[in-house]
């Protein structure tokens, strides 16, 4: 489960690195750690492991995905977060009344 981990963690992580302009991997990085949390918490809820259960479950996954992803999100500057999510190109021209 840990190698599961680590693997969901570097693939996106040595991507955006090489896909994204230096700016944008933070926020990009975050985005993708939050998605992957959530696919967590989704396959946890329906496979029913036990309270008790020993070792590394989807749970724990979940929580390093979601504590990654508001690291990431806090390294990163809030106007690349606009950046990333805003269109990328010329300015429009102004509407008309």
């Amino acid at each position: 489960m840990l190698t599961l981990f680590s693997l969901l963690t570097a693939l996106p992580a040595v991507l955006a690195l090489h896909l994204l302009e230096p700016e944008l991997v933070l926020p990009a990085f975050s985005l993708v750690l939050f998605a992957e949390a959530a696919f967590a918490v989704m396959a946890a809820r329906l496979i029913h492991v036990p309270d008790n259960a020993e070792g590394i479950t989807l749970w724990d996954l979940a929580g390093g995905f979601t504590l990654l992803g508001c690291a990431a999100a806090v390294f990163g500057e809030p106007d690349q977060a606009v950046l990333f999510l805003t269109e990328q190109g010329d300015p429009r021209p102004a509407s008309r009344p």
